[in-house]
């Protein structure tokens, strides 16, 4: 039973908001030379049970319309399973979920009272997404814009909770996180294009089409090197952070390849997982970017 939630909270996709909030606590070690261990913990343990809230509601509201008993599932889309298969009772999942919520939910007010009207807005922000992400935001194309500000949220959230202050270092440092997310939500949905489309889901792919969504894929790293490559030449990331360009040919090789597989749902499993390692690995060296910042003790 065990290995049956595991798999209805996506572990392997919790990795995104983890590495999102190690990104936060690498900025606030590199920036103030401290870390409150105590709060670390609970932001962890907080942000991994809204992750846990969001992937759980979701896959209920899609078992629900319908969408994931008509998609192919892959090793990376067409949700966990676990409902068309029987495992779990769509009651089950839908209560998990808002277990989650309230857990996440809890942490955060905790954090309201330790730092004030600040983590207010952010929790707020997130529970009314969270609750609304698979039937008002995906429904209207703006999952990946969701999921971006979700990756964004979180390093600045992780950053303020230890240091108390808004800095632009860990909002520029979030766009990258959530814009790396926001990828590999918007490569997933290329093989649920049908079922999404029959059970009136507007996916961003489902806006564009295919075949020009495989295109604008590139648009995602070219926002993220964009966006460090600047940051670096004006002084707000340590110079050690161009290592994240270690993925371009990765990227890239992924980008290539949806570009011919885009409308071939088996042969987009490797494309898909391609993506994922691109996201993860860049979110790593970031973090380790900062970590070394803070080793050789590189000035802001």
């Amino acid at each position: 039973m065990i290995k049956v939630w595991l798999r209805a909270v996506r572990i392997r996709f919790l990795l995104a908001s983890i590495i999102s909030v190690c990104l936060g606590l690498a900025i606030n070690g590199w920036q103030n030379k401290t870390i409150d261990v105590g709060f670390a913990a609970l932001t962890f343990v907080g942000v991994a049970a809204l992750h846990a809230s969001v992937d759980l509601l979701n896959d209920y509201w899609d078992y629900k319309r319908q969408i994931d008993t008509d998609t192919n599932r892959t090793k990376f889309s067409g949700g966990t399973g676990v409902l068309p298969e029987g495992l779990l009772k769509p009651q089950q999942v839908y209560r998990a979920g808002m277990l989650m919520l309230i857990i996440g939910s809890a942490v955060g007010a905790f954090f309201i009272f330790e730092r004030g009207i600040t983590i207010a807005v952010i929790l707020g922000f997130a529970i009314v997404s969270i609750y609304f992400y698979s039937t008002r935001i995906v429904d209207s194309g703006l999952g990946e814009v969701f999921v971006a500000v979700k990756g964004a949220m979180i390093v600045l959230g992780t950053c303020f909770v230890q240091s108390s202050h808004i800095t632009l270092e860990p909002v520029i440092a979030g766009i990258v996180s959530g814009v790396l997310s926001s990828t590999v939500l918007f490569v997933n949905s290329f093989p649920d294009f049908d079922a999404d489309k029959k059970h009136g889901r507007k996916t961003l792919v489902i806006l564009l089409g295919k075949q020009k969504a495989a295109s604008v894929v590139w648009i995602f790293p070219l926002i993220i090197y964009g966006t460090i490559v600047s940051s670096i030449l004006v002084g707000i990331f340590p110079v050690v952070t161009i290592i994240t360009l270690g993925t371009i040919p990765l990227a890239i090789r992924s980008g290539v390849t949806l570009k011919k597989k885009y409308n071939e749902v088996q042969e987009l499993v490797p494309v898909m997982q391609g993506f994922v390692t691109y996201s993860r690995i860049t979110g790593a060296l970031f973090v380790v970017a900062f970590l070394v910042g803070i080793l050789l003790k590189v000035p802001q």
